[in-house]
């Protein structure tokens, strides 16, 4: 099972979007001083406390999440694996416009300066090697097609 390259990248993925349940994405410090953290649960104040909470990002998070882990384990079916590498796919695609488009609607109704951090690239650099684990699936079935047909 670890093995093969696209358990490591499926592992790397899962790592990357567990990390966003622990680290800011960005923190908007308001014209009155009062300084917020962008999380994956909303904005939450400096006693950590929600102030306007984003279920649908959390939701979207936690489903790429398992759903990165969930896809190592079906490593005797591919085709099941190369199906949820897609939704995946499609799943951090959805994450990623979703931070920047809650980061734009938390910045209008907070008035006040943003400032991103590293951990915004997370669900990209996910997206990168969950393409990369579907191609390595795809040339696994690739070769097991062609030594079924030397036999």
């Amino acid at each position: 099972m670890l093995q093969r390259i696209q358990t490591v990248y499926l592992l790397l993925s899962g790592l990357l979007m567990t990390s966003l349940f622990f680290l800011p994405f960005a923190q908007i410090e308001a014209e009155s001083g009062e300084v917020y953290n962008f999380m994956y649960r909303g904005l939450t104040n400096a006693d950590g406390e929600t102030v306007i909470p984003t279920l649908a990002l959390a939701i979207l998070l936690t489903a790429a999440t398992f759903i990165a882990f969930i896809t190592i384990f079906l490593f005797k079916k591919r085709v099941l694996q190369i199906r949820l590498c897609g939704l995946n796919l499609a799943l951090l695609l959805g994450s990623t416009g979703m931070i920047y488009y809650l980061g734009t609607q938390l910045i209008d109704e907070i008035t006040g300066v943003m400032s991103y951090k590293i951990m915004t690239a997370f669900p990209i650099v996910a997206l990168i090697l969950t393409f990369l684990a579907l191609r390595a699936i795809g040339k696994d079935i690739a070769l097991l097609k062609s030594m079924d047909r030397i036999r």
